[in-house]
């Protein structure tokens, strides 16, 4: 999955001073995402740029495509990224350039490393599940790895965590004393909470990583903020521990790791340092090099939009 805007505005990010714990609402804007798929996309927006190293998070579904051909995203390009897609709901297709062709199922960890680059593509198996529910979230390499060569790898068994009426599967990084096999560049953490009705748990927190959490399913509060589906609650820097209060069986992703030091400019598919290295890289795609190719989609690749008439900028992320 990808960020298929065809008039993709510029993003700056980068550090900006975290603070202390914080309780910031935040929901998503719909977006059009390949033939069928319609996402909510909570990062970046106005009132969030970045959480640690997480830079994109898509929302989408549960969406009923019984009758539908579910998600269908073309061949299109990364480069300065790693993307991770992860599912409560029916199962994706990847390929890319490097020759991979996994099919990812919920509870699976699919982790992509662009590093200098890659393309590929994401899809509904041609037989799929009746309802597709999950999200997409990006990655921001550090300077030190931005150039690293582009990988895959797919993960079916992740540790987990339980508590009474909790059980928080690790994505990336490290949770009270677990560590998800997936490979980081930077100090952060992914896990998914799942809760049971009326639990109440005080998960522990590294006071040195800001922290997010985005709601798939259910009802929970959030340190005393209900957290709709769908929508996410940005919680600073700080905290030692996060009190959960599940008012139905109920999930969560939780994001979160070191405030980025590190100025960006994100646009489209692609992380830099410089608008000329975006540019560059929107020409490379154009023209048939350093991406790569990925066989087997059915249909054609992306071409990248045209960039906007404004220098693209490296800035932080003060507002």
């Amino acid at each position: 999955m990808s960020n298929l805007d065809l008039r993709p505005k510029p993003t700056s990010c980068g550090h900006e001073a975290a603070g202390g714990p914080r309780k910031d609402l935040l929901t998503g804007r719909l977006v059009p995402l390949g033939e069928s798929t319609v996402v909510r996309r909570l990062l970046p927006t106005l009132g969030r740029r970045m959480v640690g190293a997480w830079c994109f998070v898509d929302h989408y579904g549960p969406d009923d495509i019984a009758d539908e051909p579910g998600m269908q995203i073309p061949p299109h390009p990364h480069m300065g990224l790693q993307t991770v897609s992860w599912l409560h709901e029916g199962s994706i297709l990847h390929r890319d350039s490097r020759g991979s062709l996994q099919t990812v199922h919920p509870y699976e960890l699919g982790l992509m490393t662009s590093g200098r680059a890659i393309a590929h593509s994401g899809e509904s198996p041609r037989e799929h599940a009746r309802h597709l529910h999950g999200a997409q979230l990006w990655v921001a390499l550090p300077d030190a790895h931005r150039h690293t060569a582009p990988a895959f790898e797919h993960h079916a068994e992740l540790p987990t965590v339980t508590a009474d009426g909790l059980a928080a599967k690790l994505i990336l990084g490290t949770l009270d004393g677990a560590t998800s096999p997936g490979t980081t560049y930077s100090a952060l953490v992914g896990a998914d909470l799942t809760l049971r009705e009326d639990a109440e748990h005080r998960l522990p927190l590294d006071p040195g990583f800001e922290y997010a959490v985005l709601s798939m399913t259910g009802g929970v509060d959030v340190d005393g903020v209900r957290v709709e589906p769908g929508s996410i609650l940005y919680l600073g820097c700080g905290r030692r521990e996060l009190p959960l209060l599940a008012r139905t069986d109920a999930s969560l992703l939780l994001l979160g790791g070191e405030p980025f030091e590190e100025e960006l400019v994100m646009w489209w598919n692609f992380i830099g340092r410089t608008g000329e290295e975006i540019a560059q890289a929107r020409r490379d795609w154009m023209t048939g090099t350093r991406f790569g190719e990925v066989h087997g989609y059915d249909g054609d690749r992306l071409d990248a939009p045209d960039l906007p008439p404004v220098p693209l900028k490296p800035r932080g992320r003060e507002r």
